[in-house]
C-alpha cells in the first residue's frame, strides 16, 4: 500500500485519537471547481511514497493503546480505491474501531462508487464529504468533533457497530 503520511496519533481530525494514513492520490477536484490553487494538502503530493505492507499497519495500530480510531485522508483516499478496501477489508477482521474518510466527493458522486459500496458493508464508517470551497465560513461538524473548513462539507456515520 502506497501512503504520502503516516501519523500513529493524530488529534485533529477526529474527536479521538486516531492514526491517521495520508493517500497519495488526488484529481485536484477542489481546485478545478473553483478555479485556482486552494489545497490544504498540496504540499502532500510532493512527499515522498511511504510503501507499507497493510497487516503491518494493522498490527502497528493495534499495538497502541492510545488511538481508538482511524482516519483515512491525506489527498484523496477514493483515488487510490484498491488500497482504500484492502487495508479496511484487513482492519475489520481485527478490530472495529471507528473507520473516518476525508473525501472531497459529494455523496452522490460516491453513490455508485465500487469501494463505497463495499465499505458499507463495515460497522462503525464515518465519511466526511464535500469539496474546500474558499471564501465560505468553517463549521463545526459534531459527529467529528472537529471544525471543518467550510459549509459546503460534514460527516456522516455511514454504518454502527461495536468496538474492538
Amino acid at each position: 500500500m502506497i501512503l504520502k503520511q503516516l501519523i500513529d496519533e493524530d488529534f485533529t481530525n477526529y474527536k479521538m485519537a486516531s492514526m491517521l494514513l495520508g493517500f497519495p492520490r488526488c484529481t485536484w477536484k477542489c481546485e478545478e471547481g473553483c478555479g485556482r490553487r486552494v489545497c490544504q494538502n498540496g504540499a502532500l503530493a510532493a512527499a515522498p511514497d511511504i510503501d507499507v505492507d497493510v497487516k503491518y499497519l494493522v498490527g502497528r495500530y493495534l499495538a497502541n493503546h492510545i488511538t481508538t480510531a482511524i482516519v483515512c485522508g491525506g489527498l484523496e483516499p477514493f483515488d487510490s480505491p484498491d488500497d482504500l478496501v484492502e487495508f479496511i477489508d484487513e482492519f475489520r477482521s481485527h478490530c472495529n474501531d471507528d473507520v473516518v474518510i476525508y473525501t472531497g466527493y459529494t455523496e452522490v458522486e460516491l453513490f455508485g462508487n465500487d469501494a463505497f459500496i463495499s465499505l458499507k458493508k463495515h460497522p462503525n464508517l464515518v465519511v466526511k464529504f464535500g469539496r474546500y470551497q474558499p471564501d465560505k465560513d468553517a463549521v463545526y461538524d459534531e459527529i467529528l468533533g472537529v471544525w471543518l473548513a467550510n459549509s459546503g462539507q460534514y460527516a456522516r456515520r455511514i454504518t454502527q457497530g461495536g468496538s474492538c
